[in-house]
């Protein structure tokens, strides 16, 4: 009888890695033999959902995610739990070493993959639940940065030359005023983002009791009336918040609450000792120092652009550089962050004209570089890979032109050291040189075809900002015709051995 699969992917976007993971484990279970069933846990939410049915008759539980999945409804089968990268990179090894080394879920004191049973200690580090945060927060990030630039493409008057010489909402028109509403709806969206990624990194701790008190928490502390200070914590204030409820309400919930006021805990007790506490914690202790900090670095970084010239092209080639050496990994991922919270928090505090755009022009010049560059080389250089490779590449081109950076991952897990060099160095390019050049970024793709879809502020209009992003995919695109063998000896897209232990992983 057909040994049966069921399986879960998620990543922290919900956007690439999950789906990725998900075709690469169907493929392979079907190359060895098995049947599988795919859960994706997506920004979208949960498709092709396990029935019970399909999980009694599993022979074996794969879960390749990056964000906490609960097992519980995988009680008393063979789980083996992994990050989504391995999935992508070899489903076949995976599926082998999950079979081998899966353990009953339920058996008391036993370990699978990052989850310990029976004494709830979850084995996930502290990047795992930032990752958990992020995945809620960016489809809010997504809509409000949107609505926002349309508003703005709106409200800016450009002289001939593209520059911006005014600024304002007309409200005694109807467009002026609709326009107006519109960037008022992105300001709150881009407000209530942080909330909600503090509140759902504590959920990722702490499960549902922790999620309001985490949210007002960290509203609070990004709330300059409430502390007194120029400006808010940020999102360094956010992720302090988040861990300090995350685990006071983890604390919480192991008290031994009397019987009669059990069904109340989580509802009502929790959430009000919580947020009672936290509350009090932001104001008297790490508030202020926090918003001060905050408003220390975000000024330095602005005198930093504006008197050292330099400055914006160090700073934009190390962001870049950061998107393109692990493809949406905890590098890559904390460069967005680092982009956004730099964007949104200068903007909240000194307003549209006096918002640091440069991390996040950075980051979204390099986002495509990699996928782009892998895509152009095989185009440029034939004769270096094989008609397989060529296939993969053209989806890597259509995750690229929309600014997924995550299509390039098959082939840096064929060859990740030539692969990252080539990436990283060509996603520095992009991101120094849109940086340097005055680009600005409001929202949009992170592709060459941002220039047209969203609104990017650049010297020459639609130009600048293609080349600048043209120059990193071409740098990625010859240095990997430079590093890259002949396709011969590479034809399978396997990592070889000299390189699979220098495999960067990303979760």
């Amino acid at each position: 009888m057909t040994k049966k699969i069921v399986a879960v992917t998620a990543c922290a976007a919900g956007i690439a890695h999950t789906y990725m993971a998900a075709e690469s484990i169907e493929k392979a279970a079907k190359k060895l033999g098995y049947e599988a069933k795919v859960e994706t846990n997506g920004a979208i939410g949960a498709e092709n959902v396990l029935t019970p049915e399909d999980i009694e008759q599993a022979d074996l539980v794969l879960i390749a995610a990056d964000i906490t999945i609960s097992p519980i409804r995988f009680t008393g089968k063979p789980l083996y739990v992994t990050k989504s990268i391995p999935a992508i990179e070899n489903a076949e090894a995976l599926i082998e070493t999950a079979f081998k080394e899966a353990e009953v879920f339920g058996k008391k004191g036993t370990k699978v993959g990052k989850i310990q049973i029976g004494n709830d200690k979850e084995k996930v580090n502290f990047f795992t639940h930032i990752m958990s945060g992020i995945s809620y927060m960016i489809p809010m990030v997504i809509a409000a940065g949107l609505i926002l630039a349309i508003a703005n493409v709106y409200a800016f008057q450009k002289d001939d030359m593209g520059h911006i010489v005014d600024w304002g909402f007309n409200t005694k028109t109807a467009m002026g005023y609709l326009m107006s509403k519109l960037f008022y709806v992105g300001q709150i969206g881009f407000k209530l983002m942080i909330p909600l990624f503090a509140g759902f990194v504590a959920k990722s701790i702490a499960d549902k009791p922790a999620i309001a008190p985490a949210m007002i928490g960290a509203y609070l502390v990004n709330d300059p009336e409430f502390l007194g200070t120029e400006a808010g914590g940020g999102f360094l204030g956010a992720i302090a918040v988040a861990f300090i409820v995350g685990y006071m309400v983890k604390g919480l919930k192991k008290i031994k609450w009397p019987k009669l006021v059990r069904p109340i805990v989580p509802i009502m007790i929790i959430p009000f000792v919580a947020t009672l506490v936290i509350s009090l914690i932001v104001l008297y202790l790490i508030g202020i120092p926090i918003a001060n900090a905050m408003d220390a670095m975000y000024s330095g970084l602005t005198d930093l652009n504006n008197n050292f010239a330099g400055a914006p092209l160090l700073i934009g080639a190390v962001c870049g550089a950061m998107i393109g050496f692990d493809l949406g990994g905890p590098v890559n991922k904390t460069a967005l962050i680092f982009g956004t919270a730099i964007f949104t928090d200068t903007m909240a505090q000194y307003g549209i004209n006096g918002a640091n755009f440069v991390p996040q022009t950075a980051v979204q010049a390099a986002i495509s570089v990699a996928p782009l560059g892998v895509w152009l080389a095989t185009i440029l250089f034939k004769k270096k890979f094989s008609k397989e490779e060529k296939v993969a590449a053209s989806a890597a081109f259509g995750m690229g032109i929309v600014g997924v950076t995550e299509g390039a991952i098959p082939f840096v897990a064929a060859q990740p050291v030539r692969m990252i060099i080539a990436n990283v160095v060509g996603s520095a390019v992009a991101g120094g040189l849109a940086a340097a050049t005055g680009c600005k970024f409001y929202g949009g793709i992170g592709s060459p075809l941002g220039t047209f879809v969203g609104y990017i502020e650049q010297p020459v209009p639609f130009i600048t900002w293609i080349l600048c992003v043209g120059a990193g995919i071409l740098t990625t695109a010859v240095l990997i015709g430079v590093l890259r063998r002949d396709a011969v000896e590479f034809a399978s897209m396997a990592p070889t051995e000299d390189e699979s232990n220098l495999t960067e992983d990303p979760a």
